[in-house]
Parts: structure tokens; sequence; C-alpha cells
């Protein structure tokens, strides 16, 4: 009898913790605690010169959109992410980040 009442007090607990384990988790992978999204100001700071698109997409996510150009010379490749008015430009030169841009201090 005190297993069956130990289970069911556990079981009441649950969502609880669940809820509590989620948080834990989405608070730790940089997101914005009320968008969810990956658009912030710490993550855009770990963005550097010659990360490839790998590492950026890891960071930041897929990008809301972008555009490739063949430039003769080089390949020219831009992530745009958007988040709102918020938005964080990534431009690759044969695929390595080559600069940046962004709104999120504005």
């Amino acid at each position: 009898m005190r297993q069956v009442t130990a289970t069911m007090n556990l079981l009441k607990k649950t969502p609880w913790l669940l809820l509590i384990v989620t948080l834990f988790f989405t608070a730790a992978c940089d997101r914005n605690a009320l968008s969810g999204s990956k658009l912030t100001r710490a993550n855009y700071d770990k963005i550097a010169e010659g990360m490839s698109k790998n590492q950026v997409e890891t960071i930041l996510g897929q990008p809301t959109t972008f555009e490739t150009k063949d430039m003769l010379i080089f390949k020219k490749t831009t992530y745009r992410y958007e988040d709102g008015e918020k938005f964080v430009m990534i431009t690759f030169k044969n695929d390595e980040v080559d600069g940046r841009d962004t709104n999120l201090d504005r």
C-alpha cells in the first residue's frame, strides 16, 4: 500500500518536475525565454569570422531566409535571421563567415 501511495505522489509531482526540467534546458540553450528564439545578443556574440555554416546553424539554427551568389572568384551566401523587428545577417565567403550585422542593441 505504501508503494502505491508513493507512486501516486510521484505521478502528481511529475508535471511540475517536467516543467522545471524543460525550463532549465531552455534557459541553458541561450534562447529568448519569452519567444523561444535563439536570436539573442549572447548567441550573436558567439559568431566569429571563419566559422562554417554548420557552426553558425548550431548556434542560431536555420536562417529565416538565405541567398547565395556565385561571384566567379568566390561564392557569397547571406543568412538572415528574423524575430519580429530584430534581425541578424551573417555573410559567408566561400562558406566561411566573412561579416555580420544586427539590430539587437536597438
